[in-house]
């Protein structure tokens, strides 16, 4: 064997620690940066909230709200942002924020929103393409659930409730704004039977055609299963014992109470990081300052640095504190910038709903930005924008695209949506094939195969036509 030395050459990326924070800070969510400022906050005493509800912050370098010290490997700065001409006329543009009278006074700078089981499901009725009266039964429907999420009352009693609101409720009106409503999510919330609700669960899972089949009629027979009469359930259904008990515990996966995880004690929050108004102007885009972080560099200790020879440790305390106040300015400038973008494209989202949405991949948005995709992405998970349409994650609007007949790409999330407008508006009584689908789609210009249909369609848990027929 022989031992020799040799010289080699690479080239390696190395990230600072300060590119390092800036990276973590940009792909945490509010909550999650909340939690590390207060661990920088405990570690570092040179670092401290600024005082007063204004965010007033000292002159100290790289004060949080100093943009002008922030420095960025973009190529465009936080100055030149804000000097970007964003502000179009109605239905053409957005704005940075805050210019011309807000048409919804609705939207205000919260710090957190409650995500109750009414607001979950409202949330999502807003966003189908249903008739007013629909809706507003859909709606009347959501309020008289429990807390499990089942509706325990008669249409007999809904209609004496709400007569003097709707007027006259015919039961097939009812039956329509009840199947819309068991086809939100969570799947099984709606339903007036603990076996109706296990049913919905089983129809919208991706269990094969023939145990949606064969655990229908095991919901038949509840009460044989609860005392596990195997033998007697294997006669009815026709089937071997194993597959009885196959079929057991694949109801087990199921959750009986679908509105419980709404009503725990541990509220569930959603903090919205940008909120989009519209204005006289068009749209406004503006961070949500009540969840920024005001810091500062405690003047006591820097001005003890200024006058002497500062130890290590007490220098590197100062560093740190000027890069996490930098890093948090530019991690918003950054959600800023991705938010105006966004908007800026999805103009038509917000005026027409889900039917609007235009197909939107990341490159586009770093390309637009000068940003690398990658950081686009991070800036997408786990950022909220508040609209007037709800409450939307950032990759809520990032969709891939097919076909038009025009030559044009359509948003995918376009699609499902005439999806669920043509299940939604068929005869109960003669439900859509997926193909029929496909070639109603296809009378409107888009061109999608049966199969991407049928993709569709589960995702967004609507059964096949022949399970929708029996509902």
């Amino acid at each position: 064997m022989k031992v020799q030395l040799q010289l080699k050459q690479t080239t390696q990326l190395s990230l600072t620690p300060q590119l390092q924070q800036s990276i973590r800070l940009l792909q945490l969510s509010t909550q999650e940066l909340e939690q590390e400022v207060e661990e920088f906050l405990r570690l570092n005493p040179l670092l401290e909230r600024a005082d007063g509800k204004d965010g007033a912050v000292d002159s100290e370098p790289g004060a949080f709200e100093t943009a002008d010290h922030i420095e960025t490997a973009e190529p465009t700065s936080s100055a030149e942002i804000e000097q970007e001409s964003w502000n179009f006329e109605e239905g053409s543009g957005i704005g940075l924020g805050g210019q011309g009278e807000d048409e919804d006074e609705g939207i205000q700078d919260l710090r957190v929103i409650p995500l109750s089981l009414r607001d979950h499901l409202l949330g999502q009725v807003r966003l189908m393409p249903l008739e007013e009266r629909d809706q507003e039964l859909v709606a009347t429907l959501i309020d008289y659930l429990d807390e499990d999420g089942y509706l325990r009352h008669s249409f007999i009693d809904l209609n004496s409730s709400v007569s003097d609101a709707l007027g006259e409720v015919e039961e097939s009106e009812w039956l329509v704004a009840l199947r819309i409503l068991q086809s939100l999510d969570p799947a099984g919330i709606g339903a007036r039977t603990l076996s109706e609700c296990l049913e919905l669960q089983l129809l919208a899972s991706h269990a094969t055609e023939e145990d949606k089949r064969l655990g229908k009629k095991l919901l038949d027979h509840l009460e044989w299963l609860a005392q596990r009469e195997y033998t007697r359930l294997r006669r009815a259904l026709g089937i071997e014992e194993r597959k009885v008990r196959e079929l057991q515990q694949m109801l087990l996966h199921f959750d009986p109470r679908p509105g419980a995880a709404f009503s725990t004690a541990e509220t569930r929050y959603v903090v919205p990081d940008v909120i989009v108004r519209r204005t006289e102007r068009g749209w406004s885009v503006s961070l949500n300052e009540g969840v920024m972080p005001r810091l500062r560099v405690n003047q006591v200790y820097a001005n003890i640095l200024k006058k002497g020879v500062p130890g290590h440790s007490m220098s590197q305390q100062l560093q740190e504190a000027r890069w996490l106040i930098k890093n948090i300015q530019q991690r918003f400038d950054t959600i800023l910038r991705v938010a105006c973008a966004v908007v800026e494209r999805q103009k038509d989202f917000l005026e027409r709903g889900e039917v609007g949405m235009k197909p939107l991949v990341l490159r586009e948005i770093a390309e637009v930005l000068g940003l690398h995709e990658s950081t686009i992405s991070r800036v997408t998970v786990q950022k909220y924008l508040l609209t007037p349409r709800g409450l939307f994650e950032l990759k809520y609007f990032f969709s891939s695209h097919v076909g038009t007949d025009s030559g044009e790409a359509a948003s995918s999330t376009a699609v499902r949506a005439l999806i669920r407008q043509l299940i939604n508006q068929e005869d109960i009584k003669s439900p859509l094939s997926d193909q029929r689908i496909a070639n109603l789609l296809g009378e409107r210009g888009f061109q999608v195969a049966r199969r991407t249909v049928a993709k569709y369609r589960e995702a967004m848990h609507l059964p096949a036509a022949s399970l929708r027929k029996s509902l």
